[in-house]
């Protein structure tokens, strides 16, 4: 449904089947309402994805009359997994790769992730495309005192039960292909062993058939920002070097430490990124945020297309972030747009910095001319 959110854009054609109240009057004179199953076709005007119930729910005209409802009625379609639905509009290239991506199974190598501090855990799971957190689990837990540590292991220990069974409810072991257990000291050490004693006191075949999928890594807190510094750790890194997660995030990184160190082979923002393109090919590897390249702004949307194709063309290499995945959260903080070039190209931070000049010296962004 997330692909299908992707794809699905401002003044497309949806034809689906949906249930409407439908009242009808007896020869009496009385009405009644029954519940009808009826076919309809609308030109999506508006889209809202619930992410926790996976539900795509699109709003717009009707543009093929029926018994029931007639010609330009403003209705809601709700598409859900297993429920069918025709979608007509014009597939540009971006469409078509993600529908290649959709129907790729080995696009689907999904991770677990349980983030966690003392009295703090966030259990996620980090699809190809986006990351989802299942479940947040807060409790107080009692300092350690002089003579009063039985309280604070207590606690822990209802705290790490609670962590457990939400991990039992949350990961399927069937799918995912690693669970990080990731925390700063040695909570998730003593949480793994924890959950390890269980198991084997309650026969859990589940954990124990999968301890080995669990990987001990360091995190800075319990928080999901930590994710970010988790997924960019070398041992996880070789551990999920065949998920697409992991690649987006080794793409950002070393975008980052270029801005740091090579800053005129990385750009972000379009004007920049768009300028490099069309005047040297300079693009090497092309990231961009998927809400970004969803612009419902045609003109935009023909824009961001046209950039991706000429990137492709030459040879580039283009990386489309989900805004649901920690490496879209960062990427979004840089415009939702960033470029590593093949080579510097240090006039476009001049003509940028000449551009504001200009900007200043004049009023609404004019320039003031002498007579």
């Amino acid at each position: 449904m997330w692909h299908a959110y992707n794809l699905i854009t401002k003044g497309a054609i949806v034809r689906s089947s949906t249930f409407r109240k439908v009242q009808t009057e007896s020869a009496t004179g009385s009405s009644t309402s029954t519940k009808l199953r009826m076919t309809l076709t609308i030109e999506v005007d508006a889209i809202d994805f619930d992410l926790p119930s996976s539900v795509l729910r699109l709003k717009g005209r009707n543009i093929r009359e029926n018994e029931w409802v007639k010609l330009g009625a403003y209705h809601t379609l709700d598409l859900e997994v297993n429920r069918k639905f025709t979608v007509s509009k014009t597939w540009d290239s971006v469409d078509l790769d993600r529908l290649e991506v959709a129907s790729d199974p080995t696009q689907k190598a999904d991770v677990g992730a349980v983030v966690m501090q003392e009295g703090l855990a966030n259990i996620c799971l980090l699809l190809s495309n986006m990351t989802l957190v299942r479940a947040k689990i807060e409790q107080s837990i009692p300092r350690k005192r002089h003579g009063m540590i039985g309280n604070h292991e207590k606690g822990l220990e209802r705290f790490f039960d609670q962590v457990a069974q939400a991990v039992l409810r949350h990961i399927n072991f069937d799918i995912v292909k690693c669970v990080l257990v990731a925390s700063p000291g040695f909570v998730n050490e003593q949480f793994l062993q924890f959950m390890m004693e269980q198991a084997v006191k309650t026969e859990n075949k589940a954990v124990l058939e999968n301890k080995n999928k669990f990987l001990l890594v360091h995190a800075s807190s319990g928080f999901k920002h930590s994710l970010k510094e988790v997924l960019s750790s070398p041992v996880v890194m070789e551990k999920l070097a065949d998920t697409k997660a992991a690649g987006e995030v080794k793409v950002l990184e070393t975008f980052t430490k270029m801005l740091e160190t090579d800053p005129n082979k990385a750009f972000y923002g379009l004007k920049h990124v768009e300028k490099a393109q069309e005047e040297a090919q300079a693009v090497q590897v092309l990231m961009i945020l998927d809400t970004v390249i969803r612009a419902s702004d045609v003109p935009m949307r023909k824009r961001l297309v046209n950039l991706v194709e000429s990137v492709k063309e030459a040879g580039g290499d283009v990386k489309i972030f989900s805004s649901l995945h920690v490496s879209g959260e960062q990427l979004g903080l840089l415009t939702g747009i960033a470029a590593i070039l093949r080579f510097p190209m240090h006039h476009l931070e001049e003509d940028d910095d000449n551009e504001e000049d200009s900007d200043s010296s004049g009023n609404d962004g004019q320039v003031e001319k002498s007579d």
